[in-house]
């Protein structure tokens, strides 16, 4: 599974989680730091990554149109780019099973 995240989010992150999610990017990797979310929401769809986010605007995206893409969507305020690394971390294995589960479209993060 690899990740794809948001321009709310650290660039920092791919490598942060890189032992546990290769092949993630930001989405300033790959041009789309200043996308719209329906660009990025294309683009995640086209090349099969889970979005991470902690703008509501995915989640919405995520139940109108359903995956993919899936969201994982990061419900803090303000933190490091090491709390939410750790966030992903911890709860890793929460969000291997979301991504296996079909049905599932959006992941919740506190």
């Amino acid at each position: 599974m690899k990740l794809l995240f948001d321009q709310n989010l650290s660039p920092n992150l791919t490598e942060v989680l890189r032992d546990l999610f290769p092949g993630s990017l930001h989405v300033r990797d790959v041009g789309l730091d200043a996308a719209t979310d329906a660009a990025v929401w294309a683009y995640a769809k086209e090349q099969a990554f889970v979005v991470v986010s902690k703008d509501a605007d995915f989640r919405h995206l995520g139940f109108t149109y359903g995956p993919p893409p899936k969201i994982v969507w990061i419900q803090r305020g303000n933190c490091t780019t090491r709390e939410i690394g750790a966030l992903l971390r911890e709860r890793s294995d929460e969000v291997f099973a979301f991504y296996e589960n079909e049905s599932e479209v959006v992941l919740a993060l506190r």
